[in-house]
């Protein structure tokens, strides 16, 4: 019996003692899991290193060190600060920023409803003519702002109980854009003065409203041809009703050239470009490469493997962003012509706030038909994203790059213009003396532009220098959504 309780008594204290025994390599401090946040950052980073286009650009784990960033977007921020920008010049309004990618973000939700065709803000947006100057750029009907008289052209002369709204007074741009873009404000008082010079004190709120893209449409006389004018303002992914309304009324009218009004357009669905490129294109381009698009070797090879990690359902089954092909060849779109319009030319007004999807639509044609841009240098973005959801965001990586039939497209410093010249804020939509649409039917009609140079049309955009007209450009686009989007269902 006393043998038998000792062997006991040993083989207790055996156990506690391997119990007690720490595991080879185990930390001394406990074990601190995670936070939500630092998992997130991780993930930023680990997809990063799969799907983003420059993912070779990057470093290792180690060496990234997500978990030292400030927050989520830090961490986009700075995969962001890899891949140089080759024609970095700081003189050039075009090539500032040392960095290629000036478009990838973290988004929360908020731009599928903007995509989706669902506003939530003022409804209108703002630009310089001079520096004591500024314009109401354009309204979307049925918006706060439109449903309280105003119009593109507008001069704003008090905002928020302020009359010095100059952008060369200190904090003059700031304030203009924490009144009107910033999401704590909700409401805005303003004096404004019309274009046919009366005044009128208005006030509203923010409120949620139908965005329709097309904001104008008519068919000018020029000399002998009939030209059609489209404002296309966003390529919502709810637009091809309003565009084939648009296209409809064109054919009706038997246009011969057509002008596309994307000055302020930063584009949006990849699918509603390529709606509209068919309807503009010529019929023997039917069934010809319109755009190629090309992913990261990673993910045409199927090595990206965290794409598996995605998961949607398609046609009733559950299948991962990883079951897609990636390849060159499996996301080649060709022309498929839509209506019955026989264009002769088209012509693109543009400017800096031109962008991405706007500019595959223009890049897409060139090769096709007779294009004119008209306005100034756009802005560069010929790479797009699908979203790919982390935790609560939707992370939009830089992560495909767009080519024409030519394999032409590498406009990261955006697409040049055939008559360069500032845009013209003083003026409705629609005005035959507006200074970009009065080029365009100068040249339907005579075949060649005014001869009347940039800065000399418009009394204000005379003392805007580029370097200036970019930064504005940039402070007053902040919310300004500059992209394309590509859905991976379509043509599953």
């Amino acid at each position: 019996m006393l043998n038998k309780g000792i062997c006991i008594i040993i083989v207790l204290i055996s156990v506690f003692a391997l119990g007690c025994k720490k595991y080879k390599g185990a930390p001394s401090a406990p074990i601190k899991l995670p936070t939500r946040e630092e998992l997130t950052k991780d993930s930023i980073f680990l997809y990063a290193k799969e799907i983003y286009y420059w993912f070779d650009a990057l470093p290792d784990y180690q060496t990234f060190m997500p978990g030292a960033k400030a927050n989520p977007d830090s961490t986009v921020s700075a995969i962001s600060r890899y891949k140089l920008n080759p024609k970095f010049n700081l003189n050039d309004p075009y090539n500032r920023n040392r960095y290629l990618d000036k478009y990838s973000f973290l988004d929360d939700g908020g731009l599928a409803t903007e995509l989706g065709g669902i506003g939530g803000d003022f409804g209108f947006s703002i630009f310089y003519n001079d520096a004591n100057d500024l314009r109401v750029k354009y309204v979307y009907e049925n918006s706060p702002a439109a449903l309280n008289g105003l119009k593109r052209g507008y001069q704003i002369t008090k905002l928020n109980g302020r009359t010095d709204l100059n952008y060369n007074t200190a904090g003059s741009v700031d304030f203009v854009v924490n009144a009107i873009l910033s999401s704590s404000s909700s409401s805005l008082t303003m004096t404004v003065k019309a274009n046919d010079g009366t005044t009128s004190d208005i006030s509203f709120t923010k409120g949620t409203y139908a965005i329709n893209p097309v904001i104008y449409k008519n068919v000018y006389s020029a000399g002998s041809k009939k030209v059609g004018y489209l404002v296309f303002n966003r390529f919502t992914t709810n637009a091809v009703t309003k565009l084939d309304e648009a296209f409809s009324y064109f054919a009706t009218n038997n246009i011969n050239e057509l002008i596309v009004d994307l000055r302020y357009n930063g584009g949006g669905s990849v699918e509603t470009a390529e709606n509209i490129a068919n309807y503009i294109v010529p019929s023997s381009q039917n069934g010809r490469v319109m755009s190629r698009t090309y992913f990261n070797q990673m993910m045409q090879s199927g090595t990206a493997t965290i794409l598996k990690n995605q998961k949607l359902r398609y046609n009733g089954q559950l299948v991962s962003l990883f079951d897609f092909d990636f390849t060159a060849s499996g996301n080649t779109t060709n022309f498929t012509k839509k209506g019955s319009l026989n264009l002769r030319r088209v012509y693109f007004l543009v400017t800096g706030s031109t962008a991405s999807a706007s500019e595959l639509l223009i890049n897409s044609l060139k090769p096709t038909i007779d294009v004119k841009t008209i306005g100034r240098r756009t802005y560069g973005k010929p790479v797009g994203f699908f979203g790919v959801r982390i935790d609560k965001f939707d992370l939009y990586l830089a992560q495909f790059q767009t080519k024409n039939q030519l394999d032409e497209g590498d406009y990261f410093d955006g697409l040049p213009v055939d008559k360069d010249i500032f845009d013209d804020v003083t003026k409705d939509f629609g005005d035959p003396t507006e200074k970009l649409l009065q080029q365009a039917l100068n040249y339907a009609t005579l075949g060649t532009f005014s001869s009347i140079d940039k800065g000399v049309t418009l009394k204000g955009s005379a003392s805007m220098s580029d370097a200036k007209a970019a930064e504005l450009t940039s402070e007053l686009d902040r919310n300004e959504f500059k992209g394309m989007i590509k859905s991976m269902l379509t043509g599953r």
